[in-house]
């Protein structure tokens, strides 16, 4: 059994640590070893932030290097290009279209470059782009856009839907768990 390799980025506060002890938990249900690993950069500010997810027969560490992703699931379209160096042929990144400027933009020193994705595609990354955060506001919350993004990756994995709905009752605090399963399944099916 091969190992497979995630990664999960985007700004603080998005919700990737949750994402990423989703995925975890349904994983090691499955039966997997499953190693996670969290950076968080300058979360708290608003930077970047990145978490590693490993599963296979057996994993000896968290670390994923450039060109060892089998996915990258992201919250944002700067932070998939950021870190398209990670991929490896082949790969697949899953990314919300949504746009929150870093602060080089935000002070005007730098533009934000608004073909980001079509230049990761145009060099030949298979990106499977969604508007997760309407998706999460039509669920209930735009605070769901980590698990309507891991209803987009659930796509890719070949475990019942069930399944991971399941692993969000036992992930997600019980007075969230009907929003984030409302906006699981709003990605799944999108």
């Amino acid at each position: 059994m091969k190992t497979t390799s995630v990664m999960i980025v985007g700004v603080g506060g998005q919700g990737s640590l949750l994402a990423s002890r989703l995925l975890g938990n349904l994983l090691t249900a499955e039966g997997y070893d499953v190693k996670v690993s969290e950076v968080h950069g300058m979360s708290q500010r608003g930077g970047s932030v990145v978490t590693y997810v490993k599963f296979g027969e057996k994993v000896y560490s968290p670390i994923i290097d450039l060109g060892e992703a089998d996915f990258i699931v992201s919250f944002e379209k700067l932070e998939a290009a950021r870190y398209a160096s990670c991929l490896k042929d082949g790969g697949t990144v899953v990314v919300n279209t949504q746009q929150i400027d870093p602060m080089p933009v935000i002070t005007g020193a730098a533009e934000y470059p608004a073909d980001a994705l079509d230049k990761l595609a145009a060099g030949g990354m298979h990106i499977d782009a969604i508007d997760a955060l309407s998706l999460a506001e039509k669920a209930g919350s735009a605070r769901a856009v980590n698990i309507v993004l891991m209803g987009r990756l659930a796509k890719y994995f070949g475990i019942p839907e069930e399944k991971w709905l399941a692993a969000i009752e036992t992930t997600v605090a019980p007075k969230f768990v009907e929003l984030n399963k409302a906006a699981f399944d709003l990605g799944y099916h999108a």
